[in-house]
């Protein structure tokens, strides 16, 4: 008996898969200036239907929220339809991973051609495929930029070695935090110097580089500094010296109001590092993938011993992350660090996609890129009563607000309108919206989401 929608969804009356066919046609037949006119409305065109409630997630996913959630139903580029038939226009690139948007119809294409090649789901990391070992080629040609790739190999300073049996950020950080330990052997115990705001994953570790589990931690120290405070930086390094293990930075932190942490406060903690014997990790979890230069150290000229990227590196078809490091820390058994995914060979072959868009639209993407935040500058000075400044680079840009609870009634307004954007007020002195526009941006889609929040703003 063959496998069907209806079966698997509980839809044996077909009202589901019909919502879902109309409403995917629905995005795909409308111009994107229809689409446009229409944000924030219910699509009548799309018949109701009932949809799963979620009932057994956990309480902070949603699990209260039972009838009628404005859950995603179908999406396009960058216009999703909820199951309640509203129409938004998706401004963080799903939740951050979504590179270029939902189905884009050339990796849409290059994962039917992968299945058709016969390239594998996942296998076993001792039997890697074709597209895992060119994507860790691909990786370290794009973080050794100007360099013979051929040359790399028997230098084992450069970022010659890539973890590639990961699949998730926070594996990725776990691993090259593992290194970054068996490689001190300095006095004491290993001190780790983060920012504060950092998040480099979910696991324990992971979390007690931000505060978390400090009871259950022995004969390690983290510090937190702030970022940009290039004095605060030197001070730390001076009194633990050679203590340290490692510094741990985002370089755009999405998970402190996108505060963009200056280059050249970045390459004084590189000096510093080498001055101590530390190691200097950059977490591009988030950055990586959304510029021209795809890894954001190539951009400032920066180079640090790790390089641990992830999220948006398959424009959202399956959790897929790597390590970047010099050759001379690869001391790693092969079981020390990994995913049950093993190698993910479908989602490498989507990966070498997504990075061949990225490297044909560079130009395009940097245009785009610069004129949303453009934009975001001059709204932050129209309405400098309420917006301290606007924040971040490129796609990756917010608006940081005067009062926390103008910000959230922003965000909630913005969601009213079709706008799904994020609100980083959580924390105390937080108040800041975050978008993170997936790559097909263009200056029409820019043009109405500042227009729109330039009505918002003038409507608080």
């Amino acid at each position: 008996m063959a496998l069907t929608f209806g079966d698997l969804m509980n839809d044996r009356s077909g009202c589901l898969a019909e919502m879902m066919e109309v409403a995917r046609a629905y995005l795909v037949d409308s111009a994107q200036s229809a689409l446009l006119r229409r944000v924030g409305d219910i699509i009548d065109e799309v018949p109701v239907a009932p949809c799963p409630d979620k009932r057994w997630f956990q309480q902070s996913y949603g699990r209260c929220v039972t009838t009628e959630p404005e859950d995603l139903l179908v999406g396009e580029g960058l216009f999703y339809l909820t199951e309640q038939r509203k129409l938004f226009l998706d401004c963080t690139g799903g939740h951050y991973q979504m590179t270029w948007g939902y189905d884009h119809p050339e990796l849409t294409e290059l994962l039917l051609d992968g299945i058709r090649r016969g390239i594998v789901w996942d296998n076993h990391s001792n039997i890697p495929s074709a597209p895992v070992k060119r994507l860790t080629a691909k990786l370290v040609e794009l973080a050794n930029p100007g360099r013979d790739i051929e040359q790399l190999q028997d230098d084992p300073e450069s970022l010659n070695t890539v973890l590639s049996g990961i699949a998730t950020g926070t594996v990725a950080c776990a691993a090259a935090m593992k290194m970054m330990l068996m490689q001190h052997d300095g006095p004491g115990d290993p001190v780790f110097v983060v920012l504060d705001g950092n998040y480099h994953g979910t696991d324990v570790f992971a979390q007690r580089l931000r505060g978390m589990w400090k009871n259950y931690f022995c004969n390690l120290e983290v510090v937190a500094v702030q970022p940009n405070d290039g004095d605060q930086l030197r001070s730390v390094f001076e009194d633990r010296g050679e203590q340290i293990a490692g510094f741990w930075a985002e370089p755009i932190m999405m998970n402190r109001e996108a505060i963009v942490v200056d280059p050249d406060y970045l390459k004084l903690a590189r000096r510093l590092c080498d001055d101590v014997g530390a190691l200097m990790a950059i977490d591009e979890i988030q950055t990586g993938f959304w510029f021209p230069e795809v890894i954001y150290c190539t951009r400032i000229g920066l180079e640090p011993d790790f390089i641990i990227l992830g999220k948006g590196m398959t424009a959202g078809f399956h959790p897929l992350s790597a390590v970047v490091y010099r050759g001379k820390f690869d001391c790693l058994e092969q079981y020390d660090a990994i995913s049950t995914n093993g190698n993910a060979a479908l989602a490498a072959y989507m990966a070498l996609g997504c990075i061949e868009l990225i490297e044909r639209e560079a130009e395009r993407i940097e245009a785009a890129g610069n004129a949303w935040h453009d934009a975001l500058v001059e709204i932050a000075a129209q309405f400098d009563d309420r917006i301290v400044e606007a924040r971040g680079i490129g796609h990756m840009s917010g608006l940081k607000f005067r009062d926390r609870e103008q910000c959230l009634s922003f965000h909630q307004a913005a969601i009213e309108r079709g706008l799904w954007l994020r609100a980083h007020a959580y924390h105390e002195g937080h108040s800041t919206i975050l978008t993170k526009f997936a790559l097909p941006l263009d200056e029409a889609v820019a043009r109405f989401a500042a227009d729109a929040i330039r009505d918002l703003l003038a409507e608080l």
